[in-house]
């Protein structure tokens, strides 16, 4: 059958798209990857169809946007862009449709509508993928979205069933585009944008495991819950030189990144450096964007645009970022103590989650100062306890069963 993964947004949206799309390649099937032009190259290289959308400075202008590492701004951010996004998406289904290359099924994440449009307007099965649990609003085990909101789930059942149904940031933000979107092209507007098209009737999948985020009875009945993809292209971009060579003259060094997308992370890299320097540890600081780092940078910093976690993090002793998901994931399967400053999105749940696991700990951008940093550092390098229980996610890692089950499920949903 003809698929097509609609991955848009950051590497850590693009990557679980190409887990996927390599194991329904390898299944047989055609597979075709509707991604942001700058990825174009990563998804030809996966050996996948690709087709790119928009034009580098428009993905620069986004990630340069402040407003999108901000609690609240970044959200409605995302959501401003999908809503706009709707009809471009029904466009390139529409052109495949007119090419003789009719999809027989649509994989995409609940922000790009345009997904669920062409299902209601051309009866194509969707499938919702979620990579992180913090957009399966629960009342009975709520997502942290914001720091102290775990506090929310000490109130009545009852009182939190009403309160995550009032107005979302979907409805507030993209469903007017998506409604003018539908009234267009015919078919009938969801009320609730969120409630309603957030999570597809054919089947909704959920990349987390169930040690990470517990199955709730609100989750949608058609979820299967699967484990972390853990997809970083390494195959295609390994260790370089510089980096083996690093590793190989000293101790462990506490690797450092505030994310792919974030060219905005100065102050992040400051800190970062000013931590290490008081503890006297080597660091790798990892960004695309090496004009935000300090300099000059000591002998004992090596810095990198990129470098697959799968690989580099192995090997690191402390692991310090944003909180994104594909990021945490990697921490996991290291089995190494993490630090997250988490910003804004799911990032807060993930540092929530990572903390109850007993793995790391996180911080908010205002504590995360050198002094806090470097003591947090210490604990996490001298306290046993954070390293065992990094081992025991570690160990949950490694219980993967067979992806065919995955793959098997995926194939199922084309039936009805």
């Amino acid at each position: 059958m003809h698929v097509v993964l609609f991955p848009l947004g950051s590497a850590g949206d693009v990557f679980p798209f190409l887990w996927l799309g390599r194991h329904l390649r390898a299944r047989g099937h055609r597979v075709t990857v509707v991604v942001a032009c700058v990825f174009e190259e990563v998804v030809r290289k996966a050996g996948l169809e690709v087709v790119p959308m928009g034009t580098p400075e428009l993905f620069d202008r986004f990630i340069s946007d402040p407003r999108v590492w901000k609690l609240y701004q970044g959200t409605k951010l995302v959501f401003e862009f999908a809503g706009e996004n709707t009809e471009p998406v029904l466009a390139v289904v529409e052109s495949l449709i007119q090419q003789g290359a009719r999809p027989d099924l649509l994989l995409a994440p609940c922000t790009v509508f345009g997904a669920r449009l062409a299902r209601e307007k051309h009866g194509i099965p969707l499938i919702s993928v979620h990579v992180q649990p913090a957009v399966l609003i629960s009342a009975h085990e709520t997502p942290v979205l914001f720091p102290g909101m775990q506090h929310f789930r000490k109130l009545p059942l009852t009182l939190r069933q009403w309160l995550v149904r009032l107005p979302n940031p979907a409805d507030r933000f993209a469903a007017a585009p998506v409604r003018a979107a539908c009234a267009r092209h015919g078919v009938a507007a969801p009320r609730r944008l969120w409630w309603e098209w957030a999570d597809s009737p054919d089947g909704v999948l959920a990349l987390f495991p169930e040690w990470f985020a517990r199955p709730q009875p609100d989750w949608p009945p058609q979820l299967l819950q699967w484990h972390f993809p853990l997809e970083d292209i390494a195959t295609e971009r390994p260790l370089s030189s510089e980096v083996t060579d690093f590793l190989a003259e000293g101790t462990a060094p506490i690797v450092f990144t505030p994310g792919s997308a974030n060219i905005q992370a100065r102050r992040f890299f400051e800190v970062a450096l000013s931590a290490v320097t008081t503890l006297g540890e080597r660091a790798i600081f990892v960004t695309r964007d090496l004009s935000q780092l300090p300099s000059p940078l000591p002998s004992r910093v090596l810095a990198v645009e990129y470098a697959p976690f799968s690989t580099l993090i192995p090997h690191a002793s402390v692991f310090v970022h944003h909180g994104g998901i594909g990021t945490l994931s990697q921490g996991f399967a290291a089995g190494v103590p993490q630090l997250i400053m988490a910003m804004a999105h799911d990032q807060p749940d993930n540092a929530y989650r990572l903390e109850q696991l007993g793995a790391g700990i996180g911080l908010s951008p205002r504590t995360f100062t050198p002094r806090r940093v470097s003591q947090t550092l210490h604990r996490l390098l001298t306290e046993p306890r954070y390293q065992q229980a990094a081992l025991r996610c570690q160990q949950h890692i490694q219980q993967r069963p067979a992806v065919e089950a995955l793959t098997e499920w995926i194939e199922s949903r084309t039936l009805g």
